[in-house]
């Protein structure tokens, strides 16, 4: 394996070692750094932010320095150069396939093979004198340290769970208080990771949106193009809400929300949502058309609303792989059975003279 880029626009400098030359990085993040992970927040080129992996150096690092282990996602690998600022440190970059520590430990590419292999090919051996290495808590599923210490000499020492802890830890000779354990996952956390589920969520909404909005025309244009257009932008109205009830208020209000199962957590959102909606266009129920269609967003909307609350199962501390595909066995049939019914009433809602 060839040794990281000198060009990519992070590097600074290089660091002539025993094994050839380094890129060197600075802890300091530049305007285009903060542009590309703000971009990538939002899903705009997501798939492309990425580390080429290898070894960096932090500051002016010997070979007493210590080695600090990393995915190559980008916003991983400058979060924690960010939070090392006047350190001088290692940083061995494992090629994740631009995934972040923790969902990479998950599926197994920040794992004890490539993190073996890794180690070879940056000829860290040569680099430095000691044999430890310090792995983020949080990439502990897919690393087997002893097995690790086994293949290439090199002990694993698990750091604190967020990068902000690293100098403390460093100084406090590699220990970790209990508080550098805990993981949480505050509002401020929940909310981060809005952007990206809401992107994905707009766009396929965007697209049942425009076939909504196509059968309501169809449907509705014997009684004139006004009322085709207003059941189109009502049925644009309703997935908009849906949206918003399971990819940014159940997020939001997650810990205070009934249930263990994201589904049922957004299906609650999901309904409040869908009666307020429904009860705004109460004066439609004195036909039968109406009644339909008011019964059908009280299925589909809180039917999406679970739906897309199940998508930040991933990036919670509040489940694990087993009770998510659990909960996906009985959730998803639910949903897809409450879409369809929904979906066939609201069509009959359009037909309906």
């Amino acid at each position: 394996m060839s040794p990281p880029d000198l060009k990519q626009p992070f590097v600074t400098g290089s660091i002539q070692t025993s094994a050839g030359l380094v890129p060197q990085v600075s802890s300091s993040l530049t305007r285009s750094d903060h542009l590309r992970a703000f971009k990538a927040r939002w899903g705009i080129g997501r798939m492309n932010y990425t580390v080429e992996p290898g070894l960096y150096g932090l500051g002016q690092p010997d070979d007493r320095s210590p080695v600090l282990v990393t995915a190559n996602y980008k916003m991983s690998f400058d979060r924690l150069r960010e939070a090392l600022p006047g350190r001088d440190t290692w940083i061995l970059v494992l090629d994740t396939k631009g995934i972040n520590v923790w969902c990479a430990a998950g599926k197994g590419t920040f794992g004890t093979m490539e993190l073996v292999s890794r180690i070879e090919s940056s000829g860290l051996t040569q680099i430095v004198s000691h044999r430890e290495l310090i792995l983020p808590q949080l990439a502990g599923p897919g690393v087997v340290a002893h097995e690790v210490k086994r293949l290439s000499g090199f002990k694993v020492i698990y750091g604190p769970i967020k990068a902000d802890d690293l100098p403390k830890f460093l100084d406090a000779g590699l220990k970790a208080t209990p508080e550098m354990r805990f993981k949480t996952f505050t509002t401020w956390e929940r909310i981060v990771l809005i952007p990206i589920e809401l992107v994905a969520a707009l766009k396929a909404g965007l697209i049942f949106i425009a076939i909504l909005f196509l059968i309501a025309l169809i449907g509705r244009s014997g009684e004139g193009w006004t009322n085709a257009l207003n059941q189109g932008l009502l049925s644009a109205l309703a997935i908009l809400t849906a949206i918003l009830a399971g990819g940014i208020l159940t997020p939001i209000l997650l810990p205070w929300l009934p249930g263990r199962a994201f589904s049922i957590k957004g299906v609650s959102v999901g309904l409040l949502t869908a009666f307020l909606f429904v009860g705004f266009r109460w004066n439609d129920g004195i036909t039968l058309a109406g009644r339909f269609e008011m019964l059908a967003w009280l299925l589909l909307i809180p039917a999406l609303s679970a739906f897309l609350a199940m998508n930040f199962t991933g990036a919670s501390t509040y489940t694990s792989l087993s009770g998510v595909k659990k909960e996906m066995r009985w959730a998803v049939p639910f949903q897809i059975g409450a879409g369809i019914i929904g979906f066939i009433l609201w069509i009959g809602s359009i037909f309906i003279t």
